[in-house]
């Protein structure tokens, strides 16, 4: 039988706290939108001599036209890359810095619940409120629950989470991930949604880097890029870069968050208990 495997602590974990994990993303993203200026700017350069080439070579024939070009645009492109190397190794190294701060700090925001027991941790209050529904029933720590969703009281819900985690599965009057989730959800979401958007950026930066200096994209990264934006789409916490048509499915996610969740969940587990009494 397979020795069951503790979490170990991730004690080099670097402290962002969500306001710094913001200020850092807007950085990833103005370094980005500066890099992707200046290589725009260098393959707008590089187009222009391509055409200037093609018009001055209109005489020769297509064969040796195309040769000319091709070589005097390679010839071209490296000067460019050399010109600008320096400036765009250190954009793509701030971008990898930072988005490498940004992912050690992860570790901190991995789900509401912890969240929510880090918020409270040390409060009176929470300790006050838990040690008073130590031996609260299923009714009333039901309705404590719903009380602290609706009023978002994080100190009771801290000690309804705390409360409920010691009884078995079956005998929790309300879902303690569910009411983390109301008081840290949409947190959560955005700073992992942050988190997959700094990680895209230097996967972006490093694409358009290669893209311009070998005049061609690398796949396996195209794919990452691709899947790292169909996770944020996933995520869907703040803005995306397209409009979403499924309003139908947004309404639903919307429609079944928050209290609402809290409430459906309490109905059901009075309904079953009810079925079990008759």
């Amino acid at each position: 039988m397979p020795t069951p495997t503790t979490k170990k602590a991730n004690l080099g974990a670097a402290w962002m706290s969500d306001s710094d994990i913001r200020t850092a993303l807007t950085k990833i993203q103005q370094n980005r939108a500066r890099h992707d200026n200046l290589v725009r700017t260098a393959q707008v350069n590089l187009n222009r001599r391509r055409e200037d080439l093609e018009r001055s070579l209109d005489g020769i024939g297509e064969r040796d036209r195309k040769s000319m070009v091709t070589k005097a645009v390679s010839g071209y492109r490296n000067e460019l890359a050399r010109a600008s190397k320096d400036a765009r190794l250190a954009m793509t190294r701030e971008l990898g810095a930072l988005a490498e701060r940004v992912r050690s700090a992860a570790t901190h925001y991995t789900s509401p619940m912890q969240m929510l027991m880090r918020d409270t941790l040390g409060s009176e209050r929470r300790g006050r409120i838990q040690a008073q529904i130590v031996n609260s029933g299923p009714v009333e720590l039901a309705s404590l629950a719903e009380l602290a969703a609706a009023t978002r009281d994080k100190e009771m819900a801290a000690a309804l989470c705390s409360r409920v985690h010691g009884l078995k599965r079956d005998d929790r009057p309300f879902n303690a991930g569910e009411l983390a989730d109301v008081m840290f959800g949409e947190q959560h979401r955005e700073l992992s949604q942050a988190l997959v958007e700094a990680e895209r950026r230097v996967l972006e930066a490093l694409q358009a880097d290669q893209e311009f200096e070998t005049g061609s994209a690398n796949p396996q990264r195209s794919l990452q890029i691709a899947m790292l934006k169909k996770r944020e789409n996933e995520i869907g916490a703040y803005v995306k870069d397209e409009p979403d048509d499924e309003t139908g499915e947004a309404d639903d996610r919307e429609a079944g968050s928050g209290e609402d969740k809290i409430a459906a969940g309490l109905r059901a587990r009075r309904a079953g208990a009810s079925e079990a009494a008759d």
